[in-house]
């Protein structure tokens, strides 16, 4: 079974653009498992706050 994905981003005005056309992807078997999220990358937790 295959499924179709659109990559696109919505601007503060509500304009969108499509970053990456549709195309078919195949799901996995099984989903990877874990209770962790990733790492913060914000200026706060990477750099500290000024």
């Amino acid at each position: 079974m295959t499924m179709t994905i659109k990559v696109y981003e919505v601007d503060r005005d509500g304009r969108t653009q499509v970053l990456r056309p549709e195309s078919e992807v195949t799901p996995l078997e099984e989903p990877e498992y874990s209770h962790e999220f990733p790492a913060c990358e914000c200026r706060i937790c990477v750099g500290g706050a000024s």
